[in-house]
């Protein structure tokens, strides 16, 4: 399966860009405690339980900029809760990249459980992280229109 996501977060900055999800127009940014260890965004044309589209971490070394809508796929799920309510993650590739989850596991949990811990009342956990085939059912079942596979 193949899907474009758009990346709201630069790999290595402190500032979590918000943007409208449907237009791409950028609303504001905030600090956060730790940089982003990969690009991070979401998935075009989802929509998970928290009305926004599903989140994803771009597994690449390369630099990749706010912005970018990049052609991705999905290598695995990394469940995620925030304040008790299910916030997943898909972790994607650029298409004609390869990486490991278990490779990623530890940066994605450190930095998932402590980027957050300055805001009062807030608490976010990692769970399992989970297959490629996971990933792209936890997609389908999120897709605003059919997805094309790949």
């Amino acid at each position: 399966m193949r899907i474009k996501v758009f990346v709201q977060n630069e790999a290595g900055s402190n500032l979590k860009n918000y943007h409208d999800e449907k237009t791409f127009a950028f609303k504001f940014a905030k600090g956060v405690s730790r940089p982003y260890p990969f690009p991070y965004g979401f998935v075009i044309g989802t929509t998970a339980r928290d009305g926004c589209n599903l989140d994803c971490y771009v597994i690449t070394s390369r630099d990749i900029s706010t912005a970018t809508v990049l052609e991705c796929e999905p290598i695995g799920l990394m469940e995620q809760f925030e304040d008790g309510i299910e916030d997943h993650n898909i972790l994607a590739v650029p298409v004609g990249e390869s990486a490991e989850v278990t490779e990623t596991r530890e940066t994605l949990v450190e930095f998932v459980e402590n980027v957050l811990r300055h805001i009062k009342n807030k608490q976010i956990r990692a769970g399992r992280f989970l297959s490629a085939a996971a990933a792209n059912e936890h997609i389908q079942g999120r897709a605003d229109v059919e997805l094309a596979s790949g």
